[in-house]
């Protein structure tokens, strides 16, 4: 499997020692993989590493072997070329991306994506949920099932050319007559009125359509439905999902002000007075906030330190938690680390002195001590212009103004920000630009509102367990993030910028989705479950391995670490291999006109760019501008109508809205099969 794709080539040569067998099945294995077309099928793929595999027991380290021929046939399904050198040398090489043209470029991540979400797809449990789905039941003296909630594409376009032809000055009232979208926000027990089917069930039916597999998300997660109480069922148009932020994103953090050269190059421009406070406040607060009763007691510090931090107890302070860090990757227990329902402050305690936050209070503490200390030293009482110059041209200095700016991010970064995890309509709403609808109402006072309903008390698990007792932290969302799919752009992101004064904030403001920049081509989302798994196995195999416990607030994230650590322990370029080379587009949604002064910790107080006091009147508002800017706009096409025309619900169905199984999958019935059973 080779192409020209520009990149350079990567030795893959996992330690399986010189062990004749496991070397011999590993390099046929490649050959076979070399002479395989890329565009051969999935489980043309699927074929020649199953075979691979039964053989693996003949090895003297079947778990190295397995693992290693797992990650080789992941590269390949993912579009790596892959050789076999004259000296029997097995090398890759990533593909690259096809900026230059677009169509080619989506083919390509399109293809990638849909290995995955069709491994999925085959599931026996998620079979047999999407068959549930489908399947008639008795609801309200109607049979009803998820189809129910499928707009028909050709009943759609009549109402939509009629509405064309009444006179321009009715023609709105016309079209909401058609189209009359508004929200639904989805919870663990919401059940939709018209058809009994829980709504998690109904986004989760709708998610599947993706080209990309439906994934739980870590953290917070709001979903949302955008339906259509213009007709019977009222019909879901699209899905959205709002979800805690990817941490660590340059090109956001250096737009918001996270950055931190950046950072220090602006902070010089400061009054010396807020710039001193800002850092006093947030080095205090982090102080206050760790629970330290236990390191007074044993005793690694007295209260003197707290106040007057010497060089002797931050240094204790550091080796107690590499320690302890140590004890917990020893001792760790799952258990000891889920949250309870209710969380007391006795939980909080218990929490807080467990190995794990112990070493995470211990570091913190060393960290925000040192800062104390370099304050006190560098600025004295009252900050003037010459003491901030002389800190920030400081080593010491600079290592404190990055320190308490990484302490700032981390007390608004997963609170006052949210990533749009989900976003799009659904067919045959995509037709008439649907998508821009639910991107524009994910940016709405009634998300905005309701998120702030739904964590406002929410006991903050990390900030809680480093405090000893219960910390809830305000739940202002005052920015939303996204990412393309495709590294060529986004049609559904592009162009959106709505008049805040249509939302009741000031003219010549704007909510709009701005476009900040390429992420970095790295993650984890070309590795497939099975060779996670493997990878896993030898971590916990190797003799200093150290377990990845899917625990959170011990790390980065957990199938990122466990990658890592595998295919260290196989001996693979592990940074190289993790860079899957597809660039994403960054963009960011500014709710507020202070946004790096609110992220920062400058301002307590967020100032919206929009009214929050009618949220359903914002959301009719979104809903005029789209059908304003986009809808009426998009029905004078023929072209566009009859696109609508091909989503019928009649035999044989042919509708974009439902989930489409694998060729391979057993035949789906039509619509009405089961309605005589």
């Amino acid at each position: 499997m080779d192409s020209r794709t520009g990149t350079e080539w990567l030795l893959v040569s996992p330690h399986l020692g010189d062990e004749v067998t496991a070397n011999s099945i590993f390099l046929t294995h490649a050959k076979e993989l070399c002479s395989t077309p890329q565009d051969a099928d999935a489980d043309v793929l699927s074929g020649l590493l199953g075979d691979s595999l039964a053989q693996t027991a003949r090895a003297e380290k079947p778990q190295f072997l397995r693992a290693a021929l797992c990650v080789l046939t992941d590269l390949a399904r993912q579009g790596w070329s892959i050789r076999v050198t004259d000296d029997g040398a097995v090398e890759v090489r990533r593909p690259g991306g096809e900026f230059n043209d677009p169509y080619r470029e989506k083919a390509r991540i399109r293809a990638q994506e849909l290995v995955k979400r069709d491994e999925q797809l085959r599931e026996p449990a998620v079979r047999r949920f999407l068959q549930a789905m489908e399947r008639s039941v008795l609801h309200q003296d109607e049979l009803v099932s998820v189809f129910s909630l499928f707009r028909d594409g050709g009943e759609l376009a009549e109402s939509l050319r009629k509405a064309r032809e009444v006179p321009l000055a009715r023609q709105s009232e016309a079209i909401r007559q058609s189209v009359d979208p508004y929200l639904q926000f989805v919870n663990d027990t919401a059940v939709c009125e018209h058809t009994g089917l829980r709504l998690q069930d109904v986004w989760r039916y709708f998610r599947h359509t993706w080209t990309n597999q439906y994934m739980s998300t870590p953290g917070r997660s709001m979903a949302f439905l955008v339906r259509d109480r213009a007709r019977k069922f009222h019909p879901v148009m699209g899905i959205g999902a709002i979800g805690s932020p990817i941490v660590q994103i340059r090109e956001r953090d250096m737009w918001i002000g996270w950055d931190a050269q950046s950072f220090l190059e602006s902070a010089a421009q400061m009054p010396a007075g807020v710039f001193g406070a800002w850092l006093r406040k947030i080095v205090t607060g982090a102080i206050d906030e760790i629970y330290v009763t236990d390191f007074l007691e044993e005793p690694i510090l007295d209260r003197r330190d707290l106040r007057e931090p010497s060089p002797e107890v931050i240094s204790t302070l550091q080796s107690y938690s590499e320690n302890q860090r140590i004890l917990h990757h020893r001792f760790v227990q799952q258990q000891e680390h889920k949250a309870l329902t209710g969380p007391t402050e006795h939980h909080w305690q218990t929490k807080a002195e467990t190995h794990l936050y112990r070493s995470k209070r211990a570091l913190a503490l060393a960290e925000m001590l040192r800062s104390r200390r370099a304050l006190l030293d560098m600025l004295g009482e009252q900050p003037t212009v010459g003491s901030v110059r002389a800190l920030i041209e400081d080593p010491e200095g600079r290592r404190t103004v990055r320190a308490v700016l990484r302490k700032a991010k981390a007390d608004r970064v997963g609170i006052a920000m949210a990533d749009i995890t989900v976003c799009g309509a659904v067919e045959p709403y995509r037709q008439i630009l649907g998508g821009k609808l639910v991107s524009m109402l994910a940016a709405s006072p009634e998300v905005i509102l309701a998120y702030r309903e739904r964590y406002g008390q929410q006991e903050s698990e990390i900030a809680s367990s480093m405090a000893g007792r219960p910390i809830i932290r305000p739940s202002h969302l005052v920015l939303l993030g996204t990412t393309s799919l495709y590294g060529v752009g986004s049609s559904q992101y592009n162009r959106l910028r709505m008049p805040s004064d249509l939302l009741g904030g000031r003219s010549g403001e704007y909510i709009e989705y701005r476009r900040l920049g390429r992420s970095e081509a790295y993650g984890t989302s070309h590795f497939s479950s099975g060779t996670v798994e493997a990878l896993v196995a030898l971590v916990e195999q190797a003799k200093n391995g150290q377990r990845v416990n899917s625990i959170f607030g011990e790390g980065v994230s957990p199938k990122l670490r466990k990658l890592r650590d595998g295919l260290c322990v196989l001996g693979l370029p592990d940074d190289a291999l993790l860079q899957h080379g597809r660039q994403r587009i960054v963009y960011g949604v500014p709710l507020v006109r202070n946004l790096s002064e609110f992220l920062l910790g400058l301002d307590d107080e967020p100032d919206y760019l929009i009214d929050l006091s009618n949220p359903r009147k914002g959301t009719d508002a979104i809903v005029d501008w789209w059908m304003e800017r986009w809808l009426s706009r998009r029905i004078m096409s023929d072209e566009i109508l009859a696109r609508l025309d091909e989503h019928v619900l009649v035999r044989p169905i042919r509708h974009g809205a439902r989930v489409v199984l694998p060729r391979e999958a057993k035949a789906q019935g039509s619509l009405f099969d089961d309605i005589d059973t």
